[in-house]
């Protein structure tokens, strides 16, 4: 069995998703995973805002805004009368819904509620076209199976159990869709995967049935070698390995979201990015058996604090480091890529919602200085201890801009640099025109 998950511009039309079902219409079993409609989640968190705020006069605004987006999917999307009348049944259903939370108290609990109807819109509307289609198909509501427990983490023992029993109530259906990033939490409420988790979504189904391939469709053609929004003429990666894939991911590269690639690197399944826009291209292939040039792409992360902290305690000491992490342990904020000296360490964070919280905490040890606007730059590939050129090429290419700190060693599939914003374009460019331009 497959799983293929279709990203928000892959279904974000009429169109679109007459082209997915030809795309999905061929022999063999797979799971259909679908993201809400593109744009549909953004408006759908500035309604939740505005009724957090009280304010249900722009939330009933930005409802009347989007319904017609969806009464236009109908007209286009159905032939029939019969299935132009379901499919409106269907949006007056579930906008009533949404229109209901501007009538009352607002909590956290309806905030998901209302985050969840992009997913549940889509896969229905989807459904039913492939039912006006005469083509066979299940709908499998996400929310029969998908769980995280109490960390806000997958449930996977939870969802490989549920999952196969609901697989076992159609078991000659070859077709099954499902909705990504929704899920419920140990209570029982609707819950999500946060923002992007129709990937991982789309992963934990595929390892917990293990599957025979999982495939992530989106708006290109695969992982590229550099950012394309910056650099021309970059190329899509034919190979990458699991832990490649995931330093990219994380450090910038937006076609996938970072957790996903665990649960298919924990159960051997290869991982498909593909292009719905041009599905004869071979994208990219990511398997524990990735082959290629050692180097392979580079990535950027953006909005980086950079936190410095100096202090002569640090000299012979033992026990310093654990303490400064301690602090970013309480106020649960991630370190990307950290540095150290006899008397001081740099260590960079992307979220700044405890700043002020954790340089007043840190200045316990010694002097605390912060920089924001700062930039990543993760150049990944594989950089194995008893192999030699690569840094000189790395640092050759970047000898025209200033870089702040460096990370080598802690992993072999990633060299990171910080610099600042201003220099993220030129030290982009730079490394494309020396590690990827024959011919230089």
């Amino acid at each position: 069995m497959q799983v293929l998950k279709f990203g928000g511009t892959s279904v974000g039309s009429a169109e679109r998703m007459k082209e997915v079902a030809k795309l999905v219409n061929y022999p063999g079993k797979k799971i259909v995973v679908l993201s809400a409609m593109s744009g549909t989640t953004d408006q759908l968190v500035k309604v939740t805002k505005a009724l957090y705020a009280h304010n249900s006069e722009e939330a009933s605004k930005l409802l009347k805004a989007l319904e017609p987006k969806y009464r236009e999917t109908v007209e286009k999307l159905f032939t029939s009368e019969e299935y132009k009348k379901k499919g409106n049944e269907l949006i007056t259903q579930h906008f009533n819904l949404l229109w209901s939370f501007t009538l009352d108290m607002f909590t956290h609990n309806e905030e998901k509620t209302i985050l969840a109807e992009g997913e549940l819109l889509s896969t229905a509307l989807f459904h039913y076209y492939l039912e006006e289609q005469k083509i066979p198909s299940i709908l499998m509501p996400a929310l029969n199976f998908m769980r995280i427990d109490e960390d806000g983490e997958p449930d996977i023992e939870y969802i490989e159990e549920h999952l196969k029993r609901e697989l076992s109530k159609d078991p000659h259906s070859q077709l099954f869709i499902t909705q990504g990033y929704i899920c419920r939490n140990p209570f029982g409420q609707i819950d999500n995967l946060k923002r992007g988790g129709s990937d991982y979504t789309a992963c934990l189904v595929g390892a917990a049935i293990n599957a025979e391939e999982i495939q992530i469709w989106t708006d290109i053609d695969g992982m590229h070698n550099n950012d394309p929004r910056i650099v021309p003429n970059t190329f899509p990666i034919a190979e990458l390995s699991f832990d490649e894939a995931a330093e990219l991911a994380y450090f910038g590269a937006k076609i996938l979201h970072p957790y996903c690639i665990r649960p298919a690197k924990k159960r051997n399944v290869p991982v498909r990015l593909l292009n719905t826009m041009q599905p004869e291209a071979k994208g990219t292939l990511i398997s524990r058996n990735a082959s290629g040039d050692a180097i392979k792409a580079v990535a950027a992360k953006y909005k980086i604090t950079v936190i410095k902290i100096k202090s002569d305690r640090m000299l012979m000491a033992y026990g310093f480091l654990r303490s400064v992490f301690e602090v970013f342990e309480r106020y649960k904020t991630p370190i990307d890529v950290i540095t150290t000296s006899e008397v001081a360490v740099s260590l960079t964070i992307d979220d700044n919602s405890h700043i002020d919280d954790i340089i007043k905490e840190l200045e316990i040890f010694g002097t605390v200085s912060a920089e924001m606007n700062q930039v990543i730059i993760c150049i990944v590939g594989d950089f194995l201890a008893d192999r030699h050129g690569y840094a000189v090429r790395i640092f050759d290419s970047l000898k025209d801009v200033p870089i702040r700190m460096i990370s080598y060693g802690g992993s072999k599939n990633n060299i990171s640099i910080l610099v600042n914003a201003e220099h993220k374009n030129d030290a982009l460019l730079a490394l494309n025109k020396g590690l990827f331009t024959k011919n230089k």
